[in-house]
């Protein structure tokens, strides 16, 4: 046999960016799974509860969740409303200049009548600017009350009719682009041709949609269609569809729009776009484009409000830009309130969510789409008949998650009063090794080994030294080999048994026991593989608990604390085991239920003595059996505190009084100073 020692090698590049780690990786993810993973038991609903969340990454950053994004959409809306206000308030000091500058002409023609030689001509204008006056000071309060009543007026100011009418353009291209964007926006200022070609885009336009919904061939084709009026709509269709979908978008924008005003706005809104919309039939064939489109793209959410009714509408006033906008968050808001798992969020556009929302939202954004790749990349969750769940190797990282946070508020000698060996965790052997014999477990001591080869291969003249160095491959025979003494290799089994009754989590107790319990078990996997870790739960009865369950465990919806029958399942456990043997009880109540003889089970609260009789009865049996009973007691009372002291002081076990924020801590080094002693007792027995 030969080992050949091959050389590492690395690549190096000048960074350009594109090696940045992503925002988030598997690991950050499980942290963030993991506390609520092991409360509710629930792999997706824990995925779901931190898609809407959001977490913190290893390195400070922090993922927003749908939460934040609907907040951010919120905001957004509030910022576009203020926009709209402030743009009423810019159409609102027009019409006052339009006003003042008709009053003063106004004025100036009742100071030239004064002038006018004529009495009769004199009179008239004195008339007609009086009536004038009065028709200005009864127009309404509302912009769109005077926007219709300065329509129907006579102006004298040559100046102010003008800046008026400049005013209507600007509306009537703001009016149009609401129902049919850039294109329509055309009408407002169109020669009669360009209004009879609009038209007839319209009706062809209509044309195409009814046949579609008929079954029919379009005539004409869609790229006829856009030969002939594809100057009226700019934006970049590639089919029929994606051209509807635009055009849809903006109609359900003016449909959204009417749709938040109050019954009065809706009703200026409508009289003066009949006003502004002169043209009956071009008016006909927008309202047949919006029916037909209702018919084919439901889903836009044609009457779906964009606040509620008379808050904050969007003005005849506001800008199409501002419209779409508004659609795009509604549509957004939608989306994201309809998303139950991260891959889901794929298919939005990060592109727009990064223009409407901000970089950082659409970062977000992607990190939590990526959830749950990143997590079936790294081994730890995989499909099981279309449901997630998670791997061997993500109950291993899970437990691990656990064990690091709960060593992790240790100090590194000691906690309180319970001193931990220096060296640190898992010193159960004393490395003592022996030359291999057929049979022996195959615990090689690699280094002992090599030391042997080499050493044997210098004494037989195969190899040279050079300052110190050897040269290879080296050479390994059978008897090179050296093993670590299985005599010293000690094991010990213990049990965990854990309260489940409804009592742990409405004391705010569960969570923290069933993080012990996980914990406790990557600790013996990963540190002491030789040892024997049994998981029972119990409430008004006991059950064992495979590994594999423990993250779906969840607390029994029953009263009833059931210590007994826990204890005998537990013996049980512990009947066929060798080396120590130990039960960790943690609980928050004192037993108030027990087996009966005939197997159905007594419950009384409070405890009565046949209980408390049936419990001991069993610690007895542990006792004979060699099994220590060590105790963690949460939320303790008087009741609790003296059974504990009888169980105690009939197995010479240990109680700790302790809470469900040290609890931890307590447990797991009791377990490390418990295995401990148990290996150096095994040695000095000669075992």
């Amino acid at each position: 046999m030969a080992i050949h020692f091959q050389r590492a090698s690395w690549r190096y590049a000048r960074f350009d960016g594109t090696q940045a780690d992503p925002l988030i990786d598997a690991d950050d993810v499980m942290a963030s799974l993991t506390d609520d993973l092991l409360y509710h038991g629930d792999l997706a609903a824990a995925l779901r509860r931190l898609l809407q969340d959001g977490f913190d990454t290893r390195d400070g950053s922090h993922v927003e969740g749908l939460k934040a994004m609907m907040e951010r959409i919120r905001q957004r809306r509030e910022e576009l409303a203020e926009q709209q206000n402030e743009l009423a308030e810019k159409v609102a000091e027009a019409l006052r200049d339009v006003l003042e500058t008709e009053r003063q002409a106004l004025d100036d023609s009742l100071r030239n009548a004064g002038s006018d030689t004529d009495p009769a001509s004199a009179e008239e204008k004195r008339q007609q600017a009086a009536e004038h006056h009065a028709e200005l000071e009864m127009l309404p309060s509302s912009l769109t009350g005077q926007l219709q009543g300065l329509m129907n007026y006579d102006f004298t100011s040559p100046e102010a009719k003008q800046a008026f009418n400049d005013l209507l353009d600007e509306l009537r291209s703001e009016l149009t682009q609401l129902q049919l964007d850039q294109a329509a926006a055309q009408m407002a200022s169109a020669t009669p041709e360009e209004r009879e070609h609009l038209r007839a885009g319209l009706d062809a336009l209509n044309q195409m949609l009814e046949q579609r919904a008929n079954g029919e061939p379009l005539d004409p084709t869609f790229d006829q269609f856009m030969e002939n009026y594809g100057d009226l709509f700019p934006g970049g269709a590639q089919n029929l569809d994606e051209l509807l979908e635009q055009i849809a978008r903006r109609m359900a924008a003016a449909s959204q729009m009417m749709a938040s005003m109050t019954p009065e706005q809706r009703a200026q809104l409508q009289g003066l776009s009949e006003q502004l919309m002169a043209d009956m039939d071009l008016a006909w064939q927008l309202d047949r484009l919006g029916e037909n489109l209702r018919d084919q793209l439901p889903d836009m959410g044609w009457d779906e409000q964009l606040g509620a009714p008379g808050q904050d509408p969007l003005s005849v006033l506001g800008s199409s830009e501002a419209v779409g906008e508004l659609v795009d968050l509604a549509e957004l808001e939608q989306l994201l309130s309809t998303m139950s798992e991260p891959g889901s969020l794929a298919e939005l556009d990060q592109e727009q969510i990064a223009e409407l929302l901000g970089p950082d939202a659409a970062r977000s954004l992607a990190a939590l789409a990526d959830l749950t790749r990143q997590l079936e990349e790294a081994g730890l969750v995989a499909r099981k008949g279309g449901k997630l769940a998670l791997t061997p190797s993500g109950l291993r990282r899970l437990g691990g998650n656990a064990l690091s946070e709960l060593f992790g508020k240790l100090r590194k000698d000691r906690f309180g009063n319970h001193p931990m060996p220096t060296p640190g965790l898992g010193i159960d052997r004393e490395m003592e090794t022996k030359p291999y014999e057929f049979g022996d477990p195959f615990h090689l001591d690699l280094e002992r080994t090599l030391r042997n080869a080499i050493s044997r291969s210098a004494a037989a003249g195969s190899t040279t030294a050079h300052h110190g160095a050897v040269e290879f491959p080296v050479h390994l025979e059978v008897d090179d080999f050296e093993i670590e003494r299985s005599e010293h290799l000690s094991s010990a089994s213990t049990v965990l048994a854990i309260d489940l009754s409804l009592s742990m989590p409405m004391r705010d107790n569960f969570l923290a026991a069933k993080k012990v319990a996980i914990a406790l078990q990557a600790l013996i996997a990963s540190r002491y593989p030789r040892d024997y870790l049994g998981i029972v739960g119990f409430s008004a009865t006991a059950h064992v608990i495979k590994p594999d369950q423990l993250p779906e465990v969840s607390w029994d919806y029953a009263y009833g604390t059931n210590l007994q029958h826990a204890l005998a399942l537990s013996r049980k456990l512990l009947a066929s085991k060798t080396g120590s043997k130990q039960i960790i009880v943690i609980t928050d109540g004192e037993p108030t239920a027990h087996v009966m003889e005939n197997g159905e089970v007594f419950f009384n609260y409070p405890p009565v003595p046949e209980t408390i009789e049936a419990t001991l009865h069993e610690v007895v049996r542990c006792t004979r059996e060699r099994i220590v009973i060590n105790t963690f007691v949460l939320d303790e009372t008087g009741g609790l505190r003296s059974f504990v002291q009888k169980m105690t002081k009939t197995n010479r076990g240990r109680a700790f009084y302790t809470t469900p924020q040290s609890l931890g801590d307590y447990v797991l080094v009791d377990f490390v100073e418990h295995r401990s002693g148990a290996h150096r007792r095994h040695i000095r027995r000669g075992a």
